[in-house]
């Protein structure tokens, strides 16, 4: 691949990241509410407490000196201490991310697979009813508010039929026990998640995949090789769907930026403990520390996953490999 190119789409993701590293500052220094009167709850303390109190979260600085510290912690990979847990921030998130993983990593892998198929069979059976039916539904579920699902699920699955817990990780009342019952009761949690989750991303992937696949059969390649006598299913597997396959895998890369930021309103829901829910506790606490670190890790898993993904399309696109 073009060295030129490469350097180009690095420098604009050092570019991007520096310009997040901005707008996150002056982001949450805009937002209504006084930090420091989340942190200073007693109204009977003194002004020099108070004081103490702003000076120890470096509150007490004017903005600009503020912006400088904050920008001299990121490079030194000090993200301050949150103002709710009283921790540093990037113990707090590491501590949120295998649960985060844990729920969007299997919902990822249900959508791309269900998606990829009922988009194959959309788009090679299009103007059928399977095709309606197959992406009518799918689009159905990816219009609906992902909270509304997730509220249906809970309500239907757990609260009237008693399938699955209504929210949590893992049940904490059950005392000491092995190893695999713990693993088992984690799985009884996430499966409610996780399908709400697959059900929101499945639309997408579905109409990305059957657009994709209904181009590439109209091209003069397929007709060559249906008159070469190859059968229907050997042109579906080895000349339609590899390149169909392209922008799919464009949109997987893409959306694994996103997968490190959870899902806010499904983990809000169903209060699961990962980086979303935690975004939600920090918003309503106005934990600005907590938040800058949040959104800029996001951020960053984004910008690089967009990298991954063009320099991923450059190998997989000739056009764009030459």
């Amino acid at each position: 691949m073009n060295r030129r190119y490469l350097l180009k789409k690095f420098l604009q993701a050092i570019i991007t990241v520096f310009a997040v590293l901005i707008i996150n500052y002056f982001l949450f220094r805009i937002m209504p509410g006084d930090p420091l009167a989340m942190l200073v709850r007693s109204p009977s303390l003194s002004e020099e407490a108070k004081a103490s109190v702003a000076a120890m979260f470096g509150l007490d600085k004017p903005w600009y000196i503020q912006f400088f510290v904050y920008i001299k912690q990121v490079f030194t990979l000090d993200m301050g201490t949150s103002f709710i847990y009283k921790k540093p921030v990037l113990d707090i998130i590491a501590e949120r991310i295998p649960a985060t993983l844990l729920l969007t990593v299997p919902a990822e892998i249900l959508a791309v697979f269900f998606g990829c198929y009922i988009g194959m069979i959309s788009a090679w059976r299009r103007g059928t009813k399977s095709d309606v039916l197959g992406t009518g539904v799918s689009m159905v579920f990816y219009a609906m508010p992902t909270f509304w699902l997730g509220i249906l699920m809970v309500t239907f699955f757990s609260a009237t039929l008693g399938l699955f817990p209504t929210s949590g990780m893992m049940t904490t009342t059950l005392g000491d026990r092995s190893f695999w019952a713990e693993a088992g009761d984690v799985v009884v949690h996430l499966i409610l998640p996780v399908i709400t989750m697959a059900l929101v991303m499945l639309g997408n992937y579905t109409l990305v995949m059957r657009n994709s696949l209904t181009d590439v059969l109209t091209e003069d390649y397929i007709n060559t090789a249906y008159a070469k006598g190859h059968t229907a299913k050997n042109v579906l597997r080895r000349h339609a769907m590899p390149n169909a396959l392209i922008p799919v895998t464009t949109l997987i890369t893409m959306n694994l930026g996103f997968t490190i930021s959870g899902a806010l309103q499904i983990e809000t829901v169903f209060s699961w403990p990962g980086i979303g829910r935690l975004m939600y506790d920090a918003l309503q606490g106005r934990d600005y520390p907590l938040l800058q670190g949040i959104f800029l890790l996001i951020s960053i898993c984004v910008v690089g996953a967009n990298f991954l993904s063009d320099i991923l399309y450059g190998y997989l696109d000739p056009r764009v490999k030459a």
